[in-house]
């Protein structure tokens, strides 16, 4: 059975791992074209997951046009029975419907809830407990098709965005790999989505992150560490942005408007919202780095103590 994989970031690297390891037949892998970024947009920048191609000699496909008929020809080349994909772009119908086993997606939630580019992320916005990873067959209509498997894992109290992305990123690949074994037994037995419970987990903007502290203290706190530690929730202290990376709840009811700013100017810097205090303790200031909220007040002083 020969595979095609398709896959851009770190989350994608453990699956075809899985696969390589179990002594799959990856044919080729498609991936992100490189790009420049880093220090002076200089550096030459793969995904990850062509390092992982190259690094074991795996082809490489890196189309700028999915729908061109020069990429497709070299797809079909390669006639895969399965193509896998992992954190990829959107297939145009040409390419998914290309092998004769069809085209299978993992997705980061216990479809069809958070059906979208960011499920991870809005699962702790949301406050639930509990996510998952779920594969299923492509078709038109994004993260709709037929589920084939689905494996749940709690979201603790303490999780954050990028805690829960390391766990499902290993719990992904268990579940491609019991993906391709079934699919090669022939052992498939389908689940149709149910639309009534159907969720939405849209992208993610820079906008979209800005604290709203009027929320409840529970609802501030989900926002932050669902946003932790990309793209960041974020506000505004006397001026500059700071983005809020770590932060603990304190429960109390005083007599502190909703928006105040408060703190000792050394160790404490904090936010009343509704039932409490939402204590910030790792940050990035605008045009900083990340650092404590201790070294944050070393060197600077808080000077405007309402929320802008």
């Amino acid at each position: 059975m020969k595979i095609i994989f398709m896959g851009t970031p770190e989350f994608a690297v453990p699956s075809l791992d899985i696969l390589i390891v179990n002594g799959f037949d990856v044919v080729a892998v498609v991936t992100a074209t490189d790009s420049y970024g880093g220090r002076g947009g200089k550096q030459l920048i793969e995904s990850a997951v062509k390092k992982y191609a190259v690094a074991h000699h795996l082809p490489v496909l890196q189309p700028t046009n999915l729908k061109s008929p020069s990429f497709i020809q070299e797809l079909e080349a390669y006639k895969a029975d399965l193509q896998i994909v992992v954190a990829f772009r959107m297939l145009p119908e040409t390419v998914w419907n290309m092998p004769p086993l069809g085209t299978f997606n993992l997705h980061g939630s216990l479809l069809p809830k958070y059906r979208g580019a960011a499920p991870i992320n809005h699962a702790i916005i949301q406050g639930d407990v509990e996510t998952g990873v779920t594969s299923f067959k492509l078709k038109h209509e994004i993260d709709t098709g037929d589920i084939l498997i689905q494996r749940s894992l709690p979201i603790l109290a303490d999780d954050d965005a990028g805690s829960l992305h390391d766990k499902m990123m290993v719990l992904g690949a268990e579940v491609i790999l019991e993906t391709v074994i079934m699919i090669k037994k022939g052992n498939i037995n389908f689940i149709t989505q149910k639309e009534e419970q159907a969720t939405k987990a849209p992208k993610i903007f820079h906008d979209t992150c800005k604290i709203d502290f009027g929320y409840t203290i529970d609802q501030v706190y989900n926002f932050i560490r669902g946003l932790s530690p990309y793209p960041a929730a974020w506000c505004w202290i006397d001026g500059k942005e700071i983005k809020i990376l770590k932060a603990s709840k304190e429960i109390i009811e005083d007599d502190i408007p909703i928006n105040t700013i408060v703190t000792d100017q050394k160790k404490v810097l904090k936010v009343r919202c509704s039932g409490g205090y939402i204590l910030f303790h790792t940050i990035k200031p605008e045009g900083k780095k990340v650092m404590t909220v201790n070294d944050f007040l070393n060197g600077h002083k808080i000077l405007h103590h309402v929320m802008e």
